[in-house]
């Protein structure tokens, strides 16, 4: 099955963000989206940004255009998030961003009347009603489609860094779940979802599609649901691991460290330099550490075993990476990653919050909310 890969300019970063609709009194979530969506729609139809709907009615997603800088994408998600606003403040809703939400119950929310929505839970039953996650994908163009695979393959081994800087699902339908991100561990009980399959070339990825579309298992590239996936029809390596950002800030940090590793890798190929790779079942134990235990898990970072406490490691790559994040134009936004350091990433202050007032998640929702709308609140 020949699959055509876009052309797109190398290194080059596209967003999107999935934001959860609420009651700014009970912090519930509601699922007014079809309400908003049409209007919404229209107005982004020609701009550079969009707003479109999602899997379930609670969920709004806003999406950049192709940005020449991390700055330019997140230029227009913002942009994206002032024309929400605008329809949200005056209808009574709020905002806000988490992998999940605290307290919310799946059986009171809305599937999205859209075919393929209905199918996806008709097939996957229990756990695609249970999809209650919220997440970002960040994009970054490849500008040779014989890089793909390989940089995959590299950048797997920073899913824990990735995934642990984003971690903001500690709360799962009002329990305290003792993990990081809940959502990594929910997400990939999807058909085609989790860790990418370890394949050398674009030959052997279209051969995988040929045996997946053969059997039946799905109809066509975009139902490949990897952690990190290629994304023919943009040209583009996806980053799909991580939980919704709670601050566009942070967003902004995760956005540049996926575009740094990406272009770093690409440097790389262009100059002969092998990339690593990580044998598949330390890459699973770096997701499962990632997901229970965030910046304070040890991630496996060689092949022989050697492992490092990803707050150290990722202290590390920004000092090695400057360079790549100068030449991108992205050393402020690839510096928030500091800032998550210092401050603590979502998990951590949701946590703390819940602590600090008795395990009221609905203050853990007002804190989100609060954070959507200003940034990251200091532990």
């Amino acid at each position: 099955m020949p699959i055509e890969f876009a052309t797109s300019p190398r290194s080059t970063v596209g967003l999107e963000w999935e934001l959860m609709l609420a009651d700014p009194q009970t912090g519930d979530l509601v699922g007014r989206a079809p309400d908003l969506l049409q209007e919404l729609e229209q107005a982004s139809a020609h701009e550079r940004h969009t707003v479109t709907g999602e899997l379930l009615t609670n969920t709004i997603e806003v999406t950049s255009g192709i940005g020449s800088s991390v700055a330019d994408a997140v230029e227009d998600i913002a942009t994206a998030i002032a024309a929400v606003r605008r329809a949200t403040d005056p209808a009574g809703i709020e905002l806000l961003s988490a992998g999940s939400h605290p307290f919310a119950q799946w059986y009171d929310q809305r599937v999205t009347d859209k075919t393929r929505y209905h199918s996806l839970i008709e097939k996957t039953q229990w756990w695609g009603r249970n999809m209650m996650i919220w997440g970002i994908h960040v994009h970054v163009g490849v500008e040779d489609r014989d890089k793909v695979l390989p940089i995959i393959g590299a950048l797997t081994s920073y899913l824990p860094h990735l995934q642990a800087l984003a971690a903001s699902s500690p709360f799962w339908a009002g329990e305290r779940t003792g993990y990081a991100s809940n959502r990594a561990l929910v997400f990939q009980q999807l058909p085609t979802a989790g860790l990418p399959w370890a394949l050398p070339d674009w030959a052997a990825y279209e051969s995988y599609l040929d045996d997946m579309v053969r059997t039946g298992v799905m109809a066509d590239a975009t139902e490949v649901r990897w952690d990190i996936r290629p994304a023919p029809r943009w040209g583009t390596i996806e980053v799909r691991a991580c939980d919704g950002m709670s601050s566009l800030p942070e967003l902004a940090a995760v956005a540049a460290l996926a575009q740094v590793l990406v272009e770093s890798f690409s440097r790389d190929l262009d100059e002969g330099r092998p990339l690593q790779v990580l044998p598949p079942w330390f890459h699973r134990e770096n997701k499962w550490r990632a997901a229970r235990y965030g910046l304070d898990a040890e991630a496996i970072v060689g092949a022989d075993g050697a492992q490092r406490s990803i707050r150290d490691h990722l202290a590390e790559l920004q000092e090695t990476l400057a360079p790549v994040a100068a030449d991108l134009r992205c050393a402020a936004e690839f510096g928030g990653i500091t800032d998550i350091l210092r401050s603590g990433a979502s998990y951590e202050r949701q946590v703390a919050v819940a602590d600090a007032h008795g395990g009221d998640l609905h203050e853990v929702v007002d804190h989100l909310i609060r954070e959507f709308r200003s940034g990251p609140e200091t532990l």
